[in-house]
């Protein structure tokens, strides 16, 4: 590790992905301090070298410190944002109502989502709080658990500015965790958001047995529509090829550790939306990106029928098996690239 590429990080949010960032950034050697809002997760950090809440099972590096100040973990040379994708808003008021928001250090937004009441991306959220932040977005085919373990993994770091974006790259990557960049960061970000909710449909279908032929052409189909809404907000088709499109959306929507899928599966299955969340305490961002996507491919004018079937049934109380009649009922069209 060189002088350049030895900067201290701050991590706000100790959830599981979170954690497990904090953790490979640690293990390479970098001075991390995570902030966590419950005392007994800074505790269990900082004496067990665990995240016994939302992350058990995986040992931390001995490195990794964790506060309940966010305002501490501001103060070091790159920040980045892991908070649930609803409260990000919230949390960087907060940071720059502290004065500890600096148009020197760069913010990384880990989160994926849509904010529901203004339908704004969250680099979007961010340049409305702090004009002119330097901000990225760190997104990608990423499970925590995998990735706090030191098994390879590669994600995408969306940036405005290549420059920084190589800087962040250099920091960041690691032997096993390899980033690219990509200066899409409308792309980026809805590929990461979107995916969400074709892999809540992919469950639905695991969850009512329909096979791996239906749920291939959900992902197809749902690629198709996360497109169409991506051009249509000013991304490239071709990031959607890339690790935060197709390489985000393969993971999520074909495996019981994505909670979106994991859901999609119960509903599937028979259980209601409140049986589902209530155990739950790491959120599952599908549900509000559904509704959020719906409003967006409104106001767009794009065709967006799997997301919008999805938000029915879990935002309107629609029974799965219509949502399904409904959807094998459309007519049949021309397969189109978007």
């Amino acid at each position: 590790m060189t002088e350049e590429t030895k900067k201290t990080i701050g991590v706000i949010g100790a959830g599981a992905w979170g954690t497990a960032l904090a953790q490979i950034f640690a293990a390479n050697g970098q001075d991390v301090l995570i902030q966590a809002r419950e005392p007994e997760t800074v505790g269990a950090i900082n004496t067990a070298h665990e995240n016994t809440v939302f992350l058990p099972g995986i040992p931390l590096d001995q490195r990794l410190k964790a506060t309940g100040s966010a305002e501490e973990a501001a103060a070091r040379d790159i920040l980045l944002m892991v908070t649930p994708a609803q409260h990000f808003r919230t949390a960087l008021e907060q940071l720059s109502a502290a004065g500890a928001l600096k148009k020197d250090k760069p913010v990384v937004i880990c989160s994926k989502g849509i904010e529901l009441k203004t339908g704004l991306l969250l680099s979007q959220v961010a340049e409305e709080i702090a004009p002119g932040l330097p901000v990225a977005v760190l997104t990608g085919p990423t499970f925590a658990h995998e990735i706090a373990r030191g098994l390879p993994g590669a994600v995408t770091i969306g940036v405005a500015d290549t420059a920084q974006g190589e800087s962040l790259q250099n920091v960041l990557g690691t032997r096993y965790f390899r980033p690219y960049i990509s200066d899409d960061l409308t792309g980026v970000q809805l590929g990461g958001a979107l995916k969400n909710v074709i892999a809540i449909a992919c469950g639905i279908a695991h969850g009512l047995a329909l096979g791996e032929s239906a749920r291939a052409a959900l992902l197809t189909r749902g690629l198709a529509e996360i497109t169409r809404l991506t051009v249509a907000m000013g991304g490239r088709a071709e990031t959607l090829l890339g690790l935060s499109g197709i390489g985000d959306l393969t993971l999520t929507a074909s495996s019981m550790q994505s909670r979106n899928f994991s859901l999609g599966a119960a509903l599937g299955a028979g259980k209601t939306i409140e049986e589902i969340l209530g155990p739950r305490r790491a959120v599952t961002e599908g549900v509000h990106t559904a509704a959020a996507t719906v409003a967006l491919a409104a106001k767009y004018g794009t065709d967006m029928p799997i997301a919008h079937a999805i938000n029915q049934c879990l935002n309107a109380d629609l029974p799965v098996k219509d949502a399904l009649e409904a959807l094998l009922s459309r007519p049949f069209k021309q397969e189109l690239s978007v």
